[in-house]
């Protein structure tokens, strides 16, 4: 046996365990706590060590004496104890699982799974509070967006058709997934966090859920009202900044090993859109306002009409850079940057990881998409929040613009950013 593999595994399990007891010390469970978890998660990886030798049978041995202490310990737990749930029990089942798995499996998912156990533990009360506020269209939503995910997704062909061979039906599909996904991931977080946070939320959500709507709405109640102009200008800044974040992440996730190349201008105009939303909301932070909730964001009719965009953007991106160079890429951009930068984006992050599209030309594609989409946001603040709101909210995005256009001019050939590659990286103990 490898004494240090063994060594590393246990004291992975005893971490992970202490963890969870910790938690579960904190909530003053009955039946285990603070030494247990430890106990039973060493338990598991002594199991796993054992079963080299013997056979994987004495692993599921021990699951079922973990099983049996735990009902044994129900039996005899001070009836005063008015906690009828298993959670404690099932648990201790999923620690002796980590910790089994940190010896026979790679320690980096045992840890996951045990830091993901802690947390829903301790989100006991808000996990709760949410689904009490949850309605029925929002379970819907999460319904439908697990049956586009996990139903619609892996029937889709993973292959090439039409004419230049680009469009990718599962590709496409896992596009309308992500988007509807960060969507709906925002849409959760102000029903959790609903009422304190106020117009802030509202920009931080709206950044995730759609920048461009968030602005209609804002400008919307600003025109209604002047008064609420000082929270729809801190909400149309934040969300436009948040823009950014939402960007990097989908460069990542479709383009990992270009997206040293492809981040750094972004990552630039996200200090710019920082500073303007510092700025703004120095200026603000008296300002008693709020905005409305974001809009369910998960609607089938919504997903598919992003996906079809994102096809005809991905088929229009290839064809205009095929017959006019780089000059046909940035002329979609800056069209289908006026509604929506998530298309653009995306095509351009997977051609350029494909090697159909230069990554300077891929992120300078980015770049005029997000000056189409400032200006179209400046224009859309005027048109429905008046005179006063157009020009507080030109001098914020107006700002981005030239530091967008400055970036095209000046940026700097060939500067990137190390990407690790996570294939490479560390081993199980």
């Amino acid at each position: 046996m490898d004494i240090a593999r063994a060594l590393t595994s246990l004291g992975i399990a005893l971490g992970l365990g202490l963890l969870v007891g910790l938690q579960r010390e904190r909530a003053a469970s009955a039946l285990a706590g603070i030494r247990t978890f430890p106990l039973i998660a060493m338990l598991g990886t002594l199991s796993a060590m054992i079963a080299d030798s013997t056979g994987g049978w004495i692993v599921g041995l021990g699951l079922l004496a973990v099983a049996a202490a735990t009902g044994v310990g129900n039996f005899f737990r001070d009836r005063t104890d008015q906690s009828p749930g298993i959670t404690t029990e099932i648990a201790a089942l999923v620690m002796f699982a980590v910790g089994a798995l940190t010896w026979l499996g790679d320690w980096r998912v045992a840890a996951a799974v045990g830091v993901t156990t802690a947390v829903l533990l301790q989100l006991k009360q808000r996990m709760h509070d949410l689904a009490g506020r949850l309605e029925e269209k929002d379970l819907a939503a999460i319904l439908q967006f697990c049956a586009i995910t996990f139903i619609v997704l892996p029937m889709l062909p993973d292959r090439g058709f039409g004419p230049l061979n680009v469009l990718n039906p599962r590709n496409i599909w896992w596009m309308v997934v992500l988007v509807v996904g960060l969507s709906l991931l925002g849409y959760i977080a102000f029903k959790l966090f609903r009422g304190h946070l106020g117009a802030v939320l509202c920009g931080l959500i709206g950044g995730l859920v759609s920048s461009t709507a968030t602005t209609a709405s804002a400008a919307r109640r600003a025109g209604e009202n002047p008064a609420f102009i000082p929270g729809a200008l801190l909400a149309i800044t934040l969300s436009s900044c948040v823009v950014y974040v939402r960007l990097l992440v989908e460069v990542g996730v479709v383009a990992w090993p270009s997206f040293g190349a492809i981040a750094p201008p972004i990552l630039a105009m996200l200090g710019v859109g920082v500073c303007s939303s510092v700025a703004i909301w120095l200026m603000v932070r008296r300002s008693s306002v709020s905005l409305p909730e974001p809009t369910n964001p998960s609607e089938l009719r919504s997903a598919i009409y992003f996906g079809a965009l994102y096809a005809a953007v991905l088929f229009g991106v290839a064809l205009a850079q095929r017959g006019l160079g780089d000059r046909g890429a940035f002329a979609v951009a800056a069209l289908s940057g006026l509604t929506d930068m998530d298309a653009i984006t995306l095509s351009s992050a997977r051609l350029a990881d494909s090697g159909e599209l230069s990554t300077e030309t891929a992120w300078r594609t980015i770049i005029v998409a997000v000056i189409s989409n400032l200006a179209f946001k400046t224009v859309l603040a005027g048109v429905l929040g008046g005179r006063r709101l157009f020009l507080t909210v030109a001098a914020t995005l107006g700002a981005s613009i030239v530091a967008a256009g400055a970036i095209l001019i000046f940026w700097p050939v060939g500067l990137t950013l190390p990407t690790p590659s996570f294939g490479s990286g560390l081993s199980s103990p």
